[in-house]
């Protein structure tokens, strides 16, 4: 069995409709247009009364549609929660992907795969020896203007990587076999200073200047031998 967990709500939310109602979210999302004036009205939704209106076909729709037509893909919310990145100008986004979500509707429904939106911790809680864990969490921010975007609501703060170090020692403690990525930093150096870190170089394409899209390092943390004849 596998399990995927993640804090957005409206990932876990396309994730359940691509499982369950793909043919109604391809023919949903034959509906937008790539216009800046359509985008806005699609992306300004979450702060009216409507959007608690939407089905949860029409939620993924939405989310799918903005992540293609915004700048980068990048999902940002503000404070209050609302999708909040910009119009990204292409001349033809790949909006409807039908062959890609009717993949994934296969594969979530020809495997054991269950499907959370809970706190990391819970999500975790019946991992037993052997089991293969991966945490993808925001990442520690380089420096102090880098946390710009915000992916959900509640920050992911340095308590919160804290606490999140807490759980790999008890799933390494348990027998485990765990993997974190995060960004290079002193302050994760730190705390997963008794485990395997390899440094990797990611490219990252969030910069308004093209020329800045560089690739920069980050860690992979494991609690497992790493095999250097790989």
């Amino acid at each position: 069995m596998a399990i995927i967990n993640d804090v957005n709500p409206e990932l876990i939310n396309c994730y359940n409709v691509i499982r369950n109602l793909s043919i109604d979210l391809i023919e949903d999302l034959k509906k937008h247009k790539n216009t800046s004036e359509y985008f806005y009205k699609i992306r300004e939704l979450d702060r009216t009364y409507e959007f608690k209106t939407l089905s949860p076909v029409e939620r993924a729709s939405r989310i799918i549609y903005l992540n293609k037509t915004c700048y980068n893909g990048l999902f940002r919310v503000n404070k209050s929660g609302q999708f909040n990145a910009p119009f990204g100008r292409y001349k033809n986004p790949n909006i409807i992907n039908a062959d890609i979500i009717k993949s994934i509707n296969c594969y979530l429904n020809n495997n054991n795969v269950r499907i959370l939106n809970v706190d990391f911790a819970k999500s975790v809680e019946t991992a037993r020896k052997g089991d293969f864990i991966y945490f993808d969490p925001p990442y520690d921010p380089i420096s102090e203007t880098a946390s710009f975007t915000g992916y959900s609501l509640n920050q992911f703060s340095k308590s919160e990587q804290e606490r999140l170090r807490d759980v790999f020692d008890i799933l390494t403690m348990k027998g485990c076999l765990v993997m974190l990525s995060n960004s290079a930093t002193e302050f994760i150096a730190k705390l997963y200073e008794d485990y395997n870190i390899i440094r990797v170089q990611a490219n990252r394409n969030i910069n308004s200047v093209g020329t800045e899209r560089k690739k920069i390092d980050e860690f992979l943390i494991l609690n497992y031998p790493i095999d250097d004849k790989k």
